[in-house]
């Protein structure tokens, strides 16, 4: 298939296309709901344009609480549907890219006046497990207070009295996202970023195309597709607006957030699914050298483009972690690092924030517009099914005689695909080995490359041996070197922020090499001086936004 390289250093024959083609399907959005859907299309035969304003992955679906759980919390809702579907889907995505999606042990720890009895924990965990078809390793267990107390000693022993032990499944959300997208592309997907849909225009009140500028170039293009689908997450209403068609459903907008510590501070066994005072329950999570702790709830009516965390959002989850792990007396001194992100739920009267059903809904405009809003980062394929059935209604039986089934369950989200976790194990201790040519001993680095660049790490440190300077600069303009030419990296927020996460995991590390990745960047893009200033100060306002707490929102 001719396919254009996944990269902004070919933006030119990108944009060409675009606007010299007609497409079956544009999906406005390039977040996990949008990159879901294109590659669905795509890989069924669809010619499939996607858009997105801002970079992949930059609303939502980098500011989950990155698990790719099996949804235990939705039995309280009997969301019996919703639980059986994403347990399914975690064990699908763990065959698919077992070094993304990696089983995370969990710790329910069971407590006086909490919102789990033994007996009804007991019970759920057994449906759970029969829901989600969990497989005998991870099937859960019942532990009594001395065995959870060996599990986690920090916590509170007063209060302890027994607990659950279970599996879900930890990820990064941008990686899933970006991955997804590299693999839709490869099926011949036109994929862009920085490119923003304007207005829709009409013939006899049907979307005939749509104006978009790019905003590297600031040129104004326009995309003409037999069908539009929006999965703008947030923004989902804002677009619906600029349509001519709207209904009575709208977007009830909630806010988490979640805050980063150093390992050292909070240094938790394993993953923990814990009781907050005010009846909801929040994940404490180790991940590298931090652990991270989530989310909050509460309703959002704010900025759409500049969510932040307030001192509310963090003394109610200091104020949660001190009440279960009393010996560790955090403070805000200790947060490292933060962020804030919406949820695109469906509004239902007379529901608190933390009532609202996760479940999706996709809307059908008389304009013809799909909308799709609400979801899990879990069930991104599903969604993605459920929008391209509606699609292929649309379509004579003539012009859809060649569209596949689908087989997404079956296409490795990284190529070339790690097989199985025990592959990942084995070859995270090849990198461990290959790292040593560079002086570098620290296991977690070694783990770090293969969780977030699977097999494609090899690529990384090949082209690490052909670069001159000190080892650690070697090694981070490899990683630059491949985010530009494989995964249309366009700005220094998108390496430090969703390529990499170094913004949420090693904050540190940016001061350190914003240098290195701003001269190769400007090598590479032929910036000038007014966008290095502007590249700097968008990552000065990032870092400032992820240390730093509002007392009001936007």
């Amino acid at each position: 298939m001719n396919t254009i390289p996944f990269s902004v250093l070919h933006r030119t024959e990108q944009l060409e296309k675009i606007q010299n083609s007609i497409f079956d399907l544009v999906i406005i959005g390039g977040g996990i709901t949008g990159a879901g859907i294109a590659l669905e299309a795509s890989s069924r035969g669809l010619k499939v344009c996607l858009i997105e304003k801002n970079d992949f992955a930059s609303g939502t679906s980098n500011k989950s609480t990155k698990l790719i759980h099996g949804g235990l919390r939705y039995l309280k809702q009997f969301e019996i549907g919703l639980v059986h579907e994403s347990g399914t889907e975690r064990a699908i995505l763990n065959n698919l890219a077992p070094h993304l999606v990696i089983p995370e042990k969990m710790l329910l720890p069971l407590i006086e006046g909490g919102s789990y009895g033994k007996t009804l924990t007991s019970l759920g965990l057994m449906v759970y497990d029969f829901l989600a078809d969990v497989n005998d390793d991870d099937k859960r267990k019942m532990l009594d207070k001395k065995k959870t107390l060996k599990k986690e000693p920090l916590l509170d022993d007063r209060f302890v009295l027994g607990g659950g032990f279970y599996t879900e499944y930890r990820t990064d959300d941008a990686r899933l996202t970006i991955e997804i997208l590299k693999q839709a592309a490869g099926f011949g997907a036109t994929i862009i970023n920085y490119c923003e849909m304007t207005s829709f225009n009409y013939t006899d009140s049907l979307i005939e195309n749509i104006e978009c500028v790019d905003h590297n170039s600031k040129q104004k293009i326009i995309i003409k597709a037999k069908n539009y689908v929006s999965a703008t997450g947030p923004w989902v209403d804002v677009i619906r607006k600029k349509d001519v068609s709207l209904d009575n459903k709208r977007l009830h907008l909630t806010k988490g957030v979640h805050i980063v510590f150093p390992y050292e501070k909070l240094p938790i066994k394993q993953s923990i699914y814990f009781d907050v005072d005010d009846g909801r329950m929040v994940f404490g999570i180790p991940r590298g050298k931090t652990t991270y702790v989530g989310t909050t709830d509460t309703n959002y009516s704010g900025n759409l483009n500049h969510v932040v965390t307030t001192t509310a959002d963090v003394d109610y989850l200091l104020h949660a972690i001190n009440g279960m792990f009393p010996s560790v007396n955090l403070t805000v001194e200790d947060v490292e690092s933060n962020w804030a992100g919406l949820r695109p739920l469906i509004h239902e009267d007379g529901k608190d924030p933390s009532e609202l059903s996760r479940k999706d809904e996709i809307f059908v405009s008389d304009s013809g517009l799909i909308s799709i809003a609400g979801g899990k980062l879990t069930g991104y394929r599903k969604m993605a099914h459920r929008v391209i059935e509606i699609v292929l209604k649309t379509m004579s039986t003539k012009d859809k005689g060649h569209i596949k089934e689908s087989f997404t369950d079956t296409i490795p989200l990284v190529t070339p695909a790690l097989k199985s976790s025990e592959y990942v194990a084995s070859y995270i201790k090849a990198l461990e080995r290959q790292l040593l040519d560079f002086g570098i001993t620290d296991h977690f680095y070694a783990s770090y490359l293969c969780s977030t660049f699977g097999k494609n790490a090899d690529i990384i440190l090949e082209k690490a041996t052909t670069l001159s300077g000190k080892p650690n600069d070697r090694l981070v303009k490899a990683e630059l070197w491949y985010c530009v030419h494989y995964e249309m990296t366009n700005t220094v927020a998108d390496f430090f922020v969703r390529r990499t996460s170094s913004l949420y995991f090693n904050i540190k590390s940016i001061s350190k090499n914003l240098d290195v990745v701003v001269k190769d960047m400007k090598h590479y893009f032929n910036w000038d001086a007014d966008r290095i200033n502007a590249e700097k100060t968008q990552m000065q306002q990032l870092l400032y936004d992820a240390t730093h707490y509002y007392e009001t929102e936007f």
